[in-house]
């Protein structure tokens, strides 16, 4: 369903700048609930209100994101704490956030192996970004 909304979020979203999506307030709420083309759930789009806050937080505190990702030994120890910080980031958000923006991740065919189902709409995505050249995928993490 997203993946069909996409250019509206983009659009909605300006196009996902960290700093202006931090800055967003109520009015901003409101707008976005009443774009059409994307998912009216306020919840979600406080979410990622919160997100682009938190980002910037992790910059600041851990001097980039690539630092921040760095410190931890596991995909499981990193998920674990997006989780605690960033607003409905499970396992696949995660997963599919990190693979997305070149930072290590498991192998896509052994992480997918220990999920409760299949996702076909990532296996495609996956497959697509491996061939422009955008994963770094590594066998454990």
């Amino acid at each position: 369903m997203i993946d069909s909304q996409w250019d509206a979020f983009q659009t909605g979203f300006e196009h996902f700048a960290v700093e202006r999506v931090a800055q967003y307030g109520e009015f901003d709420i409101d707008r976005l609930m009443a774009t059409a083309g994307i998912v009216h759930s306020a919840k979600k789009i406080a979410g990622t209100i919160a997100n682009a806050k938190a980002l910037i937080a992790l910059d600041r505190q851990f001097g980039s994101i690539e630092a921040y990702l760095a410190r931890f030994g596991s995909y499981d120890e990193l998920r674990a704490d997006v989780r605690k910080r960033l607003a409905f980031m499970g396992d696949l958000s995660t997963y599919y956030w990190l693979f997305r923006t070149g930072n290590p991740v498991p192998r896509f065919e052994d992480w997918i192996a220990l999920q409760p189902k299949d996702h076909p709409r990532m296996r495609e995505m996956v497959t697509t970004g491996r061939a422009e050249g955008r994963s770094s995928e590594r066998a454990g993490f």
